[in-house]
Parts: structure tokens; sequence; C-alpha cells
């Protein structure tokens, strides 16, 4: 499976991510000039883990944001459906579970914080992954996601969508252990709701206090909410 459609099949979602696993931080370090590291760091502190919190990172790749949550001293544990990217952070001591996003195996109330890093456009059910999400985080427990959103500035938009999505593909095939599932990845960032748009099903889906905070411009966008005490 080279690639995954639009319809977000979640096996070939996690068939295509097993491709993807070999080099695959060394390729969004490249992709994003390196301002991956920077939106870790901003989920990062949105996020504030405590000490003897419980974090749930959703969506987590091979772990390279749950080793920088569990610093903060909270136990934190990698969930992911693709078995391929969990191997591939099989170096990083931190927990790892192969868990699929709308049924979570994790009992209710589990978990202080719940945080996904550029994997929700990849739910093909996004509002329920969001409900189950809350249902694993305490009353009062937080949510943050980080992804991909809309750039701001009207011109940059334009430049955005009709032509820095297109170079992606591009660009993977010098760098991608699978450059055909970053055609995916594009189209998938073109069609994703604005910050507004995903604000509203995160409201949906029972979270409350919703707000987010645009990075880089927009074209990354932090959204943060409360489950109802």
């Amino acid at each position: 499976m080279a690639r995954a459609g639009l319809d977000k099949n979640p096996r070939e979602v996690a068939e295509m991510f097993d491709g993807v696993a070999k080099g695959y931080d060394r390729t969004n370090s490249v992709m994003t000039l390196g301002f991956d590291r920077r939106w870790r760091e901003w989920s990062r502190r949105v996020l504030d883990a405590k000490p003897g919190e419980k974090v749930l990172d959703l969506a987590a790749g091979t772990a390279v944001s749950t080793v920088e949550y569990a610093a903060s001293g909270a136990w934190c544990v990698a969930a992911d459906f693709s078995l391929g990217m969990l191997l591939g952070g099989a170096h990083r001591p931190v927990p790892k579970v192969a868990a699929d996003a709308l049924r979570l195996p994790f009992a209710d109330n589990s978990f202080d914080a719940v945080t996904v890093s550029f994997g929700i456009r990849n739910f093909n059910d996004t509002e329920t992954a969001l409900r189950e999400m809350a249902r694993v985080v305490k009353p009062g427990g937080r949510l943050v996601v980080c992804e991909v959103s809309t750039p701001t500035f009207r011109p940059f938009r334009f430049v955005y969508m009709r032509y820095l999505l297109r170079i992606l593909p591009v660009i993977a095939r010098f760098v991608s252990s699978n450059p055909e599932a970053y055609s995916y990845l594009a189209e998938s960032m073109r069609t994703w709701p604005d910050q507004r748009a995903l604000g509203e099903i995160v409201a949906r889906a029972g979270w409350e206090d919703v707000a987010w905070m645009n990075l880089t411009g927009g074209m990354v966008a932090l959204h943060r909410a409360t489950k109802p005490a």
C-alpha cells in the first residue's frame, strides 16, 4: 500500500504510515524546514503536563512528542495504530500501545490530558475520535490538538494552497521511504477544516472552553479544550 485515499480507511492509513516509518522523523524536519521542533515545543507549553499526571499522546507515531511531554515528570503513553511507526520509536523510553482512536483500549476517566499532534486529520471520523478522547479523560481534563490549518494572510493562503502543497510530494521523492504517501498527506492538508470549523467539531464532541492559537501564520494551529467537570 503506497498511499491511503481521502476516505481514510483505517487499514490503508495504517499501512501507509508503516511504509513511511523508516526515516519519518528526518523527513518531517526536512519537509517543515525544522519548524516541527518549534510546533512540538508550543504543544508542550500549552499541554503544561505536571509531575504525576497521566497523559495520552494519541497518533504519537515514533513517540518524539511523547518523550518531550514525559520530561515534565508526567506519565505519558504513546498510542498509534501503525505498528511500523511504534517500532520506529522503539528506542524511546516511554510506554507504547497499538490503539485505534475510534475505540481506545483504555477505561473511562483514565487520563488527565490527551494530545494529538498532526494525526487527527488522518482519522476517518474526527468527531467520534474526539468523543472517544473525552471518554478516557477525567472530568476537568485537557485536550490539546496540534494540526495543519489555514494560513490567515490571504495572499500567502493562495500560494500555500495552490503551489506549496503541490511541491510536498516532489520533495518527498528525495527524502521519504514512501513518497506516494505525501500525495495523500498534501491532499488531506488541502481539504482539512480551518481553525473555526475544527473548533466547532471539538465543541460538538462534548468539549468546552474551546480555543485555538495560530502558529507560523496559521499554517498550523493549536486547539485546546476542557472536559466538562
